[in-house]
C-alpha cells in the first residue's frame, strides 16, 4: 500500500493519487507520539480526571500496568499529530472547521514509556457551497504493535 501525502508526493513513491471524491480512501504516513508521565499529568489536570490511577505510578503499577496509565480519551492527543497534517494536506483553513463529532474504541491500555504510532486516512468527504464534511478515520498502535485505537473524525467546513 502506498501512504498517499498529496498528489506529487504519491506520484514520486510510486502512489496513486487517491481521494473521496473518486471513491477511494487516502491515506497519510504514520505519525509517532511519544507518551511521557508530563504528558499524561497534562491531560488529567486539563481535563479535570480524578482518578490516581492516571497521576501515580505506584497505583497504575498495583493495578498491573508497566508505568502511569493515560485515561482513554488521551487517545486524541496522540491521534491529532495524525489529523493535523491530514486536514491541512487537504486545504482545510483550520478558522473554518467545526468538529462535529468523534469516536473512539479502545484496545490495549497507553502508558508512559510508549510510542504510540497513528495512520490517519480520509473516509469520506461530502460538500456544497455552504458547507462539506469530511470524515477521516484513525488507527493507532504502539511499540509492540499492538492495536491501542480506532477513531472516527467528523469535521464539518463552513463555505465547502
Amino acid at each position: 500500500m502506498a501512504w498517499c501525502v498529496g498528489a506529487r508526493e504519491s506520484r514520486e513513491k510510486g502512489g496513486r493519487d487517491v481521494s473521496a471524491d473518486d471513491g477511494a480512501e487516502r491515506i497519510w504516513p504514520p505519525v509517532d507520539y511519544s507518551v511521557g508521565r508530563e504528558n499524561i499529568r497534562q491531560f488529567v489536570e486539563a481535563s479535570g480526571e480524578r482518578r490516581v490511577i492516571y497521576k501515580d505510578s505506584k497505583v497504575s503499577g498495583e493495578a498491573g500496568f508497566r508505568d502511569v496509565v493515560a485515561p482513554p480519551m488521551f487517545a486524541a492527543v496522540y491521534c491529532w499529530r495524525s489529523v493535523r497534517p491530514a486536514l491541512a494536506d487537504a486545504g482545510i483553513d483550520m478558522t473554518r472547521i467545526l468538529h462535529t463529532s468523534q469516536e473512539f474504541v479502545w484496545s490495549e491500555p497507553v502508558c508512559a514509556g510508549d510510542t504510540i504510532t497513528t495512520v490517519a486516512e480520509l473516509r469520506d468527504r461530502a460538500g456544497s457551497k455552504k458547507a462539506s464534511t469530511y470524515v477521516l478515520g484513525t488507527v493507532s498502535h504502539n511499540q509492540e504493535g499492538d492495536e491501542v485505537s480506532r477513531g472516527t473524525w467528523t469535521i464539518l467546513v463552513k463555505g465547502g
